[in-house]
């Protein structure tokens, strides 16, 4: 069954800076701060958050399709769809436009510095849930703003059940536009800090928020995750990972396994271990997209976790 990504495609670059930022910022001049920083270790990741979800969901063994905006650049991430056989009828090209891309650089105390352009992502409005086939289950991801809008309204009015999932795009939105988004949701997910935001911006409690959609997931971190659901309150393990290297794509892989389960009728427990396994899976390896798992081990470090199948 097809699950309609909404959400960015992005590049990731990552240097980092062999020395610690404090050495080379003057605080009695940070009012007129002119640096610079050697890099001489730099590494291009693929990610965005559909980019990331999409990779997941196909390792599961899902069918993800992403809408997504892009920019002349996009050819070396378009190559990499095909060869993992991702489609790519919903991402459209905006001319003139860099797709979006971070620039994060980290120094010896893991301290980052990051840029971000949105480019293409401005225009993820250009795209619309009305023009996809044959979609079960949606998510939106964090994109362009009037993107999100829009494709909410879409998804809600051709009756396709979705996750609303506002990520680092959530200070975009006033506590009236966030309450609009849950009404039209049938299921909300966020981290920890998000839902206090998400609080404090809509005036209510998350309890009261859980009680207008199907299930509230709350991720927090190693503590692992709460599931809000039918009047019940499932809290999910954290996934012992083999290594802590990098958290980047974490909550991406999370939200591909709640994907997957969501769309074939696992219960709220099984759904919730499935998306806890995928981040700590995930962590193990740097970037949003290097670890590669078949799904006969995936199923196999479920069973050891919680010690029965998931496929």
């Amino acid at each position: 069954m097809r699950t309609l990504i909404c959400g960015s495609i992005a590049y990731d670059n990552i240097m980092v800076f062999p020395d610690h930022f404090k050495n080379h910022i003057l605080p009695e001049k940070i009012h007129m701060l002119n640096v610079a920083f050697l890099v001489p270790e730099m590494r291009r990741e693929f990610g965005g958050c559909a980019g990331n979800i999409a990779y997941n969901l196909k390792m599961l063994g899902g069918e993800p399709v992403m809408m997504a905006t892009v920019g002349d650049d996009f050819s070396p991430y378009s190559t990499r769809f095909e060869q993992l056989s991702i489609t790519q009828e919903y991402v459209q090209h905006v001319p003139d436009t860099f797709t979006a891309q971070a620039f994060i650089t980290t120094d010896l105390a893991d301290n980052q510095i990051t840029a971000f352009h949105p480019g293409a992502m401005n225009f993820s409005h250009l795209n619309s849930v009305e023009n996809a086939h044959d979609i079960s289950l949606g998510i939106i991801a964090p994109d362009g703003r009037d993107g999100m809008l829009q494709h909410a309204r879409e998804f809600h009015e051709a009756g396709i059940p979705f996750i609303f999932d506002p990520g680092q795009g959530l200070p975009m939105y006033n506590g009236t536009e966030l309450l609009d988004f849950i009404d039209m949701a049938d299921y909300i997910a966020v981290n920890d800090y998000e839902g206090q935001m998400l609080q404090d911006r809509t005036g209510c409690h998350l309890e009261s928020l859980a009680s207008k959609a199907k299930a509230l997931i709350i991720t927090l971190g190693a503590q692992g995750s709460v599931i809000y659901a039918n009047g019940e309150k499932f809290e999910i393990p954290c996934v012992t990972p083999t290594e802590i290297i990098d958290p980047t794509g974490c909550g991406d892989a999370y939200r591909a396994g709640l994907l997957y389960g969501i769309v074939n009728h696992m219960d709220w427990n099984m759904a919730g271990q499935l998306a806890s396994l995928m981040g700590s899976l995930k962590i193990a390896r740097r970037g949003g997209q290097n670890h590669q798992f078949s799904r006969d081990e995936i199923d196999q470090y479920y069973f050891e976790n919680f010690g029965h199948r998931i496929f």
